[in-house]
């Protein structure tokens, strides 16, 4: 999801610009819920590390400290008011606080693995920290797993781009990107989806017997 001003063409035009900042800006401030494409941004900051335009070490490094900063922002945005924001949005939905401390046990529960690999998730990469703040992981904890999932998804994106760009174009690269994260996203989805389904729907039919 991105702010639609903010084509392909311009993330170019920007990162030709400003280089190194442009890498840590997106994907910071995609990580503070701000609609940037922040995954686009690395991508071609690892394009452009490819083509000897701008220093792969730099680009990598720049993509791990805006993400992993932006993490912590996001962790104590959810940790100091993000529960009373989640219950008058559960209140909306006619979602219990009940069934919302039961959702936010279970997250607790596999809070570290969505930290970890939420950063390779579309959407999830922006919601993971602030559901972490919520469930209260403890910080240090947090932090551990924010930073390696941060450095593992950009030295994923940043190498791949560095490499693949010399074979395929930037376009071609970004849609594959993209049609991957929004793919594992919808199987999350199910696999959360379809039990809790099914759990309901027992629970249902018992209730009618």
């Amino acid at each position: 999801m991105s702010l639609e001003f903010i084509s392909l063409e311009n993330i170019q035009e920007i990162a030709h610009q400003y280089g190194y900042w442009a890498v840590f800006l997106g994907i910071l401030l995609e990580n503070l819920g701000i609609p940037i494409p922040g995954e686009t941004v690395t991508l071609v900051g690892g394009f452009l590390a490819g083509s000897h335009e701008l220093n792969y070490w730099l680009v990598l490094g720049d993509a791990i400290a805006g993400a992993a900063i932006g993490g912590i922002f996001g962790y104590w945005v959810g940790r100091i008011g993000g529960w009373s924001m989640l219950v008058r949005l559960g209140s909306l939905f006619r979602i219990s606080e009940t069934r919302l401390l039961n959702i936010k046990e279970q997250f607790s529960e596999n809070a570290a693995k969505a930290v970890f690999f939420g950063r390779f998730l579309a959407l999830l990469r922006i919601f993971a920290a602030p559901l972490a703040g919520i469930a209260e992981m403890p910080f240090g904890k947090f932090c551990v797993y924010n930073l390696a999932g941060a450095s593992t998804w950009a030295s994923v994106m940043v190498t791949l781009a560095f490499f693949a760009g010399r074979i395929i174009s930037l376009e071609q690269l970004v849609a594959w990107v993209s049609k991957f994260a929004i793919a594992a996203l919808l199987i999350l989805v199910a696999m959360i989806a379809i039990p809790v389904w099914l759990e309901a729907r027992q629970v249902n039919r018992a209730a009618g017997e």
